[in-house]
């Protein structure tokens, strides 16, 4: 039996969804832990010399950067299950076009085709 290419689309995002939710469920994760951690190097704080107190603050800016780019993740995921929801999934934001399946497959939150985005990044520079 051959599948239409309809259904292989849908089965694409049904398995796109799948990937999303999972990676959503991870950093949700990995932000709870660095939290905790943020929260033990806060609660083992005591007076300390600089050389110490600046090295807290060194672990506490890099754990708090991590959530912040875990953060924006979290939020192009969500905006990526929103787009599947839509009907709107794996269209690029900027020239309409279908963003390719092995692009979506290694970046599932895409919002821009290879083209769009390659020439954003130009212009960022």
């Amino acid at each position: 039996m051959v599948k239409s290419a309809a259904a292989k689309e849908s089965s694409f995002i049904e398995k796109m969804e799948k990937s999303l939710s999972e990676l959503k469920r991870e950093i949700i994760s990995s932000l709870l832990v660095s939290s905790e951690d943020f929260k033990e190097i806060v609660d083992v704080m005591d007076p300390k010399d600089l050389a110490d107190i600046a090295s807290d603050d060194m672990d506490r800016k890099m754990i708090e950067a991590i959530s912040a780019q875990d953060l924006r993740r979290l939020r192009m995921i969500d905006a990526a299950l929103t787009r599947i929801k839509q009907g709107k999934y794996g269209i690029c934001i900027k020239c309409l076009s279908k963003i390719p399946n092995e692009r979506l497959d290694a970046i599932p939150y895409a919002l821009m085709c290879i083209d769009c985005k390659t020439a954003e990044e130009k212009r960022n520079r």
